[in-house]
Protein backbone atom coordinates (compact mmCIF):
# COMPACT_ATOMS: atom_id res chain seq x y z
CA UNK A 1 0.00 0.00 0.00
CA UNK A 2 1.52 3.55 -0.68
CA UNK A 3 1.78 5.21 2.39
CA UNK A 4 2.37 8.47 1.03
CA UNK A 5 -1.61 8.37 0.34
CA UNK A 6 -2.17 8.64 4.00
CA UNK A 7 -2.36 12.64 4.32
CA UNK A 8 -4.54 14.73 6.29
CA UNK A 9 -7.88 15.28 4.69
CA UNK A 10 -7.88 18.87 5.48
CA UNK A 11 -9.76 21.89 4.84
CA UNK A 12 -7.46 22.71 2.02
CA UNK A 13 -7.64 19.54 0.17
CA UNK A 14 -9.74 19.39 -2.90
CA UNK A 15 -11.62 16.39 -3.15
CA UNK A 16 -12.24 15.41 -7.22
CA UNK A 17 -12.99 18.33 -9.37
CA UNK A 18 -16.11 20.96 -9.30
CA UNK A 19 -17.82 18.76 -11.83
CA UNK A 20 -17.57 15.64 -9.53
CA UNK A 21 -17.11 16.89 -6.04
CA UNK A 22 -15.97 13.69 -4.52
CA UNK A 23 -13.11 11.86 -3.62
CA UNK A 24 -12.42 8.04 -3.24
CA UNK A 25 -9.49 6.25 -0.83
CA UNK A 26 -8.44 2.88 -0.07
CA UNK A 27 -6.10 2.46 2.31
CA UNK A 28 -4.18 -0.54 4.45
CA UNK A 29 -2.88 -0.18 7.79
CA UNK A 30 -0.69 -2.53 10.22
CA UNK A 31 -1.92 -3.30 13.60
CA UNK A 32 -2.27 -0.41 15.95
CA UNK A 33 -1.48 1.85 13.40
CA UNK A 34 -3.10 5.19 13.08
CA UNK A 35 -5.92 5.53 10.31
CA UNK A 36 -6.67 8.42 10.92
CA UNK A 37 -5.18 11.43 12.69
CA UNK A 38 -7.75 14.09 14.77
CA UNK A 39 -9.08 16.29 11.40
CA UNK A 40 -11.55 17.86 10.39
CA UNK A 41 -12.95 18.61 6.50
CA UNK A 42 -16.11 20.61 5.10
CA UNK A 43 -17.42 17.93 3.36
CA UNK A 44 -19.25 14.28 4.27
CA UNK A 45 -17.87 11.25 4.45
CA UNK A 46 -18.35 7.27 4.88
CA UNK A 47 -15.82 5.32 5.76
CA UNK A 48 -16.41 1.66 5.04
CA UNK A 49 -14.28 -1.08 6.60
CA UNK A 50 -13.32 -4.10 4.71
CA UNK A 51 -11.06 -5.73 6.89
CA UNK A 52 -10.26 -6.13 10.29
CA UNK A 53 -11.16 -3.52 13.01
CA UNK A 54 -10.64 0.04 13.71
CA UNK A 55 -11.49 2.35 16.64
CA UNK A 56 -13.11 5.53 15.22
CA UNK A 57 -13.57 8.73 17.17
CA UNK A 58 -16.53 11.38 16.19
CA UNK A 59 -16.24 14.45 17.95
CA UNK A 60 -16.41 12.92 21.56
CA UNK A 61 -18.27 9.32 20.89
CA UNK A 62 -15.55 6.87 20.59
CA UNK A 63 -16.43 3.16 18.98
CA UNK A 64 -15.56 -0.22 17.29
CA UNK A 65 -15.95 -0.42 13.23
CA UNK A 66 -15.30 -3.85 12.81
CA UNK A 67 -15.33 -5.33 9.21
CA UNK A 68 -18.66 -4.72 7.22
CA UNK A 69 -19.59 -1.40 9.50
CA UNK A 70 -19.49 1.97 7.85
CA UNK A 71 -19.23 5.01 9.80
CA UNK A 72 -20.61 8.66 8.63
CA UNK A 73 -19.37 11.80 9.51
CA UNK A 74 -21.03 15.14 8.51
CA UNK A 75 -19.06 18.11 7.31
CA UNK A 76 -17.51 19.59 9.86
CA UNK A 77 -17.21 16.51 12.43
CA UNK A 78 -13.74 15.91 14.26
CA UNK A 79 -12.89 12.35 13.38
CA UNK A 80 -9.95 10.12 13.90
CA UNK A 81 -9.09 6.33 14.31
CA UNK A 82 -7.08 3.71 14.42
CA UNK A 83 -6.60 0.16 13.95
CA UNK A 84 -7.55 -2.25 16.49
CA UNK A 85 -6.47 -5.97 17.22
CA UNK A 86 -3.90 -8.22 16.01
CA UNK A 87 -4.59 -8.00 12.28
CA UNK A 88 -4.60 -4.09 11.14
CA UNK A 89 -7.44 -2.69 9.23
CA UNK A 90 -8.59 -2.38 5.35
CA UNK A 91 -11.01 -0.08 4.33
CA UNK A 92 -13.06 2.66 2.03
CA UNK A 93 -13.82 6.00 2.01
CA UNK A 94 -15.65 8.24 0.11
CA UNK A 95 -15.71 12.29 0.61
CA UNK A 96 -17.61 14.44 -1.17
CA UNK A 97 -19.74 17.95 -0.99
CA UNK A 98 -23.46 17.55 -0.49
CA UNK A 99 -23.37 20.69 -2.80
CA UNK A 100 -23.28 17.70 -5.22
CA UNK A 101 -26.70 16.36 -4.22
CA UNK A 102 -28.20 19.90 -4.35
CA UNK A 103 -31.31 20.79 -7.27
CA UNK A 104 -30.52 23.19 -9.84
CA UNK A 105 -33.62 24.88 -8.58
CA UNK A 106 -35.35 24.77 -5.01
CA UNK A 107 -37.58 22.25 -4.88
CA UNK A 108 -39.14 19.21 -2.97
CA UNK A 109 -36.21 17.01 -2.81
CA UNK A 110 -34.11 20.22 -1.80
CA UNK A 111 -36.28 21.16 0.77
CA UNK A 112 -37.12 17.63 2.13
CA UNK A 113 -33.88 15.74 1.68
CA UNK A 114 -30.61 17.45 0.94
CA UNK A 115 -30.78 21.00 2.93
CA UNK A 116 -32.16 18.76 5.97
CA UNK A 117 -28.93 16.56 5.36
CA UNK A 118 -26.84 19.70 5.33
CA UNK A 119 -27.98 21.41 8.65
CA UNK A 120 -27.55 17.93 10.30
CA UNK A 121 -31.71 17.82 11.09
CA UNK A 122 -31.72 14.97 9.19
CA UNK A 123 -28.35 13.14 8.66
CA UNK A 124 -27.33 9.41 8.52
CA UNK A 125 -26.85 6.99 11.72
CA UNK A 126 -23.18 7.53 12.44
CA UNK A 127 -22.36 3.92 13.30
CA UNK A 128 -23.49 1.82 10.64
CA UNK A 129 -24.08 -1.63 11.68
CA UNK A 130 -25.42 -4.79 9.82
CA UNK A 131 -27.98 -6.34 13.28
CA UNK A 132 -29.53 -2.90 13.00
CA UNK A 133 -32.63 -2.35 11.65
CA UNK A 134 -32.71 -1.52 7.91
CA UNK A 135 -29.16 -0.89 8.06
CA UNK A 136 -28.28 -3.76 5.43
CA UNK A 137 -29.55 -1.54 2.60
CA UNK A 138 -27.72 1.48 3.74
CA UNK A 139 -23.91 -0.82 3.59
CA UNK A 140 -25.46 -2.10 0.06
CA UNK A 141 -25.74 0.79 -1.13
CA UNK A 142 -22.18 1.70 0.09
CA UNK A 143 -20.78 -1.29 -1.09
CA UNK A 144 -22.26 -0.49 -4.19
CA UNK A 145 -21.01 2.54 -4.81
CA UNK A 146 -17.15 1.36 -3.66
CA UNK A 147 -18.03 -1.13 -6.61
CA UNK A 148 -18.68 2.07 -9.16
CA UNK A 149 -15.77 3.97 -7.94
CA UNK A 150 -13.43 1.36 -8.24
CA UNK A 151 -14.62 -0.02 -12.11
CA UNK A 152 -15.65 4.00 -13.11
CA UNK A 153 -17.53 2.55 -16.21
CA UNK A 154 -19.05 4.87 -18.29
CA UNK A 155 -21.62 6.59 -16.60
CA UNK A 156 -20.94 5.81 -12.82
CA UNK A 157 -20.81 9.89 -12.01
CA UNK A 158 -24.99 9.01 -11.96
CA UNK A 159 -24.74 5.65 -10.43
CA UNK A 160 -22.87 7.22 -7.68
CA UNK A 161 -25.54 10.18 -6.93
CA UNK A 162 -28.33 7.51 -7.77
CA UNK A 163 -27.49 5.62 -5.08
CA UNK A 164 -26.45 8.29 -2.24
CA UNK A 165 -30.42 9.79 -3.26
CA UNK A 166 -31.87 6.29 -2.73
CA UNK A 167 -30.05 6.71 0.87
CA UNK A 168 -31.23 9.95 1.47
CA UNK A 169 -34.73 8.67 0.54
CA UNK A 170 -34.85 5.41 2.17
CA UNK A 171 -33.36 6.63 5.71
CA UNK A 172 -36.23 9.22 5.67
CA UNK A 173 -39.23 7.17 4.91
CA UNK A 174 -38.17 4.75 7.19
CA UNK A 175 -37.59 6.71 10.47
CA UNK A 176 -33.99 6.52 10.51
CA UNK A 177 -32.25 10.05 9.93
CA UNK A 178 -30.71 11.55 12.92
CA UNK A 179 -31.26 15.25 14.50
CA UNK A 180 -27.48 15.91 15.18
CA UNK A 181 -27.98 19.86 14.84
CA UNK A 182 -28.81 20.46 18.50
CA UNK A 183 -25.46 18.74 19.98
CA UNK A 184 -24.05 18.86 24.14
CA UNK A 185 -22.85 22.86 24.27
CA UNK A 186 -19.88 21.73 26.11
CA UNK A 187 -18.18 19.22 23.86
CA UNK A 188 -19.08 21.72 21.02
CA UNK A 189 -17.50 24.07 22.90
CA UNK A 190 -14.62 21.17 23.76
CA UNK A 191 -14.50 20.24 19.40
CA UNK A 192 -14.11 24.25 18.32
CA UNK A 193 -10.93 24.64 20.96
CA UNK A 194 -9.43 21.66 19.47
CA UNK A 195 -10.10 22.75 15.79
CA UNK A 196 -8.79 26.08 16.80
CA UNK A 197 -5.58 24.04 17.59
CA UNK A 198 -5.70 21.96 14.79
CA UNK A 199 -6.11 24.57 12.61
CA UNK A 200 -2.54 25.98 13.95
CA UNK A 201 -0.95 23.16 13.54
CA UNK A 202 -1.49 22.59 10.33
CA UNK A 203 -1.38 26.18 9.01
CA UNK A 204 2.26 25.96 10.57
CA UNK A 205 3.81 23.16 11.23
CA UNK A 206 6.85 23.74 9.07
CA UNK A 207 8.05 26.08 11.89
CA UNK A 208 8.75 25.44 15.52
CA UNK A 209 5.85 25.27 17.34
CA UNK A 210 5.87 25.49 20.81
CA UNK A 211 3.45 23.87 24.05
CA UNK A 212 2.99 27.50 25.14
CA UNK A 213 1.86 28.88 22.30
CA UNK A 214 -0.56 26.29 21.39
CA UNK A 215 -1.95 26.05 24.84
CA UNK A 216 -2.15 30.07 24.56
CA UNK A 217 -4.86 29.62 21.73
CA UNK A 218 -7.86 28.19 23.80
CA UNK A 219 -6.42 29.74 26.48
CA UNK A 220 -4.88 27.12 29.75
CA UNK A 221 -1.83 26.24 31.01
CA UNK A 222 0.54 23.92 29.31
CA UNK A 223 -0.59 21.27 31.87
CA UNK A 224 -4.30 21.31 31.06
CA UNK A 225 -3.46 22.17 27.65
CA UNK A 226 -1.78 18.60 27.59
CA UNK A 227 -4.08 16.71 29.71
CA UNK A 228 -7.31 18.52 26.98
CA UNK A 229 -5.62 17.75 23.95
CA UNK A 230 -5.16 13.75 25.03
CA UNK A 231 -8.62 13.28 26.32
CA UNK A 232 -9.75 14.45 22.46
CA UNK A 233 -7.08 13.05 20.42
CA UNK A 234 -5.55 9.99 22.32
CA UNK A 235 -1.83 11.76 21.01
CA UNK A 236 -0.22 14.26 23.06
CA UNK A 237 0.33 17.43 21.05
CA UNK A 238 4.22 16.08 20.11
CA UNK A 239 2.74 13.20 18.78
CA UNK A 240 0.13 14.84 16.36
CA UNK A 241 2.42 17.40 15.75
CA UNK A 242 5.12 14.62 14.50
CA UNK A 243 2.32 12.19 12.31
CA UNK A 244 0.95 15.68 10.31
CA UNK A 245 4.61 16.96 9.39
CA UNK A 246 5.45 13.58 8.48
CA UNK A 247 2.24 12.88 6.26
CA UNK A 248 3.37 16.17 5.20
CA UNK A 249 6.79 15.40 4.05
CA UNK A 250 5.76 11.99 2.83
CA UNK A 251 3.63 13.93 0.15
CA UNK A 252 6.59 16.37 -0.64
CA UNK A 253 8.95 12.87 -1.28
CA UNK A 254 6.71 12.44 -4.37
CA UNK A 255 8.87 14.72 -5.83
CA UNK A 256 12.03 13.46 -6.76
CA UNK A 257 13.76 16.46 -7.46
CA UNK A 258 13.42 17.71 -3.72
CA UNK A 259 16.65 16.45 -1.11
CA UNK A 260 15.48 14.95 1.89
CA UNK A 261 17.18 17.93 3.63
CA UNK A 262 15.16 20.65 2.43
CA UNK A 263 12.04 18.10 2.69
CA UNK A 264 12.83 17.75 6.08
CA UNK A 265 13.34 21.43 6.50
CA UNK A 266 9.74 22.16 5.22
CA UNK A 267 8.62 19.59 7.24
CA UNK A 268 9.90 21.34 10.17
CA UNK A 269 12.55 19.69 11.17
CA UNK A 270 16.09 21.00 11.02
CA UNK A 271 17.98 18.50 12.57
CA UNK A 272 18.04 15.56 9.57
CA UNK A 273 18.72 13.23 12.02
CA UNK A 274 15.88 13.56 13.98
CA UNK A 275 13.57 13.43 10.87
CA UNK A 276 14.83 10.30 9.88
CA UNK A 277 14.47 8.64 13.05
CA UNK A 278 10.50 9.82 13.32
CA UNK A 279 10.10 8.83 9.73
CA UNK A 280 11.22 5.56 10.09
CA UNK A 281 9.32 5.57 13.37
CA UNK A 282 5.80 6.07 11.37
CA UNK A 283 6.46 4.66 8.58
CA UNK A 284 9.02 1.86 8.75
CA UNK A 285 11.71 2.76 6.67
CA UNK A 286 13.80 5.65 5.96
CA UNK A 287 12.85 8.69 4.03
CA UNK A 288 15.40 7.50 1.09
CA UNK A 289 13.95 4.02 1.06
CA UNK A 290 10.33 5.73 1.37
CA UNK A 291 11.14 7.51 -2.04
CA UNK A 292 12.92 4.51 -4.08
CA UNK A 293 9.75 2.44 -3.24
CA UNK A 294 7.45 4.93 -4.51
CA UNK A 295 9.35 5.29 -7.84
CA UNK A 296 8.92 1.63 -8.25
CA UNK A 297 5.66 1.46 -7.86
CA UNK A 298 5.72 4.33 -10.88
CA UNK A 299 7.77 1.97 -13.21
CA UNK A 300 6.49 -0.94 -12.35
Amino acid sequence: MDQAMRSSLKESKMHGNEYLPLGTYWYQYGPGEHVIDCHWHEEAEFFYCLQGETMFQVDTDYFLVRAGEAVFIDGGDIHAAHAHGEHGCSFFSLVFDTQLLASAHYDAVQENLILPLQEKKATFPRHIQSHQPGMNVLLEHIYSIMQCCNDKALGYEGAVKGHLYLMIAGMTASGQACNRQAGSRSDSFKIERLKTVIQYIQENFSNPIRLAELAALIPMSEGQFCRFFKSMTRQTPMDYINAYRIRQAAEMLRDPNRKISDVALEAGYDNISYFIRVFRKAMNCSPSEFRKRLLEQIEA
